[in-house]
Order: structure tokens, then sequence, then C-alpha cells
């Protein structure tokens, strides 16, 4: 006979992409009426950590604990589905070959991982596309075979998209997908992205709503006037731009500013209003 361990995972905080089964533990100490025999506190943002060691010390009372995460540079392994994300969720590889100042994804991963395939529909991972091609097609073959529509709020690269990608996206309808605008490298390479639907003359892919894309804002030496250009012009392109505030340690007087207008840019609804208008 086998003896599983029971895991209690436990969360500083709630997401969307935060478990909802009944060893899932979010922001509360341990009850007299806990059992495990492990404990996981699980951190993703830095600012949680404070409370996530709070929490761990408390959970000590019921078995061994451990504790990690991206917020401590936890490098991963392969993927447990329903473990850590909510179930439907998907990491199919770990790391990136980019190294990209503002990321953390190859400075705690190390260069792109493919790992094995788990079924889910919202596919995670930080850079799909720069895997073989041979692992991207076992991929998309997996979500072919799911209930659910495929989601990739992991985001897409825009310089590694192709032809050969729009051509897997028709056949699996997503309901979303992600590109990124983070840097200025990625200006050329989103608009041949959208160049290369347009030849396929898809339509309704104009202002969609299904093409989104982060914006990365609030960087040093950026601006309001500059962050709001970025923003406007890839939606004047056809995504849904999504902002997104880069933060670091240091302190910065003019925070509070930038996360009000982060907010304007954040909620899909305010977003598509303006998208509307571009009609």
């Amino acid at each position: 006979m086998i003896n599983y361990k029971k895991i209690l995972r436990v969360f500083p905080r709630k997401t969307k992409a935060t478990p909802d089964d009944e060893n899932v533990r979010i922001r509360v100490f341990p009850s007299l009426f806990d059992e495990a025999d492990e404990i996981h506190v699980s951190v993703t943002f830095d600012s949680d950590k404070s409370f996530a060691e709070k929490l761990a010390k408390q959970w000590e009372k019921v078995a061994f604990v451990k504790i990690g995460g991206v917020a401590y540079n936890d490098p991963g392994s392969e993927f447990e589905p329903g473990m850590y994300l909510k179930k439907g969720y998907v990491i199919t590889s770990r790391g990136c070959p980019n190294h990209c100042w503002f990321c953390k994804a190859w400075r705690n991963e190390g260069n792109i991982r493919e790992l094995k395939i788990k079924n889910g529909f919202n596919v995670q991972g930080n850079n799909l596309l720069a895997c073989s091609q041979s692992h991207q097609e076992k991929v998309f073959e997996m979500l072919l075979q799911q209930k659910e529509r495929p989601r990739f709020t992991g985001g897409f690269d825009a310089a590694l998209f192709t032809e050969w990608h729009l051509d897997r996206l028709v056949k699996l309808k997503p309901e979303i997908v992600f590109f990124a605008y983070d840097t200025p490298d990625d200006k050329e390479p989103l608009i041949e992205v959208i160049k290369i639907f347009q030849k396929a003359n898809i339509p309704n892919l104009s202002h969609s709503h299904r093409l989104r894309c982060f914006v990365l804002i609030g960087y040093q030496d950026d601006t309001i006037e500059s962050a709001n250009e970025r923003l406007n012009f890839t939606m004047s392109l056809g995504f849904m731009p999504m902002a997104m505030l880069y933060k670091n340690d240091i302190k910065r007087e003019d925070i509070l500013k930038w996360k009000r207008f982060q907010r304007t840019w954040a909620n899909p609804t305010i977003i598509g209003y303006r998208m509307k208008l571009l009609k």
C-alpha cells in the first residue's frame, strides 16, 4: 500500500492563478484542525515575502515547512498541474534565452528548458516560441485535445512569431494571445506580427480583444508621456495593451503617480472603450 504525503500549500495572497482545492490555505494561520505531512509556502511577489515568512513560522506548529517560489529565485522543476497554479494552467518550459535586463526568468531558471507536457489550456512559461518546433507542435497538439479554448497568457515573443505559428492559432482558435512590448526593440516585431495576421486576411482581427500585449512602463528614465505613447501605439496596431509597472527595490517618489497611471491601462473595460473609439 502506497502512503501519500499530505501537503498543504499556503499562499500569502490570492490571484486568478491560485489553486482552490481543499489543501490550499490563503493568508491564514493554522487552525486546530489543520493536519499535514508537509507545508509548502509559495510566494510569487517580493512584496509578500515578509508576511509569507510569518506564515511559515506559524505553520511550523503543524508540520515541516518549505518556503519558495518566484520571489525566492526558485529555478523551478517539472510542472505539477494544480499544485501551485490552479488546474487548467500549464507550464511546458522554463527559462529563457533572452537576457532582458528587467526579467528574473533567465536569472532564476537559466536558458530555455523543455518540460514534460501536461494537460492544461492556460499556457504559462517565459518563452514558448524559443522552444524547439517539435516541442511547440506537441504543446499545440495537447491544446487541441482540451475542452476549453487555449489562453496564451505567458506571452509570445513577437520576434519569433511566424506564419507557421499563425497556422496553428487558426486551428486552435485561442481565447487570448499575449505578446509583449518591453523595450524599443519589440516595436518592429509587433508590427510584423500584425502584418502576418493581415496577410492571412483573418476576419475580425483588428480590435478583437483576443490579441493582447503586455507593455512595460515606469522603468528608469521612462515618463508618463512616453509610456502613454507606447500604449496608444500598441492599441493602434490592434492589440489590447495591458500596462505592466516595473518595480524594483528602489523607493521612488513618483511611484503613486505611476500606479494611478498603470491602473487606467490595466482595466480591460476602460481599454476596450478606448479601442471602440479607434474603429
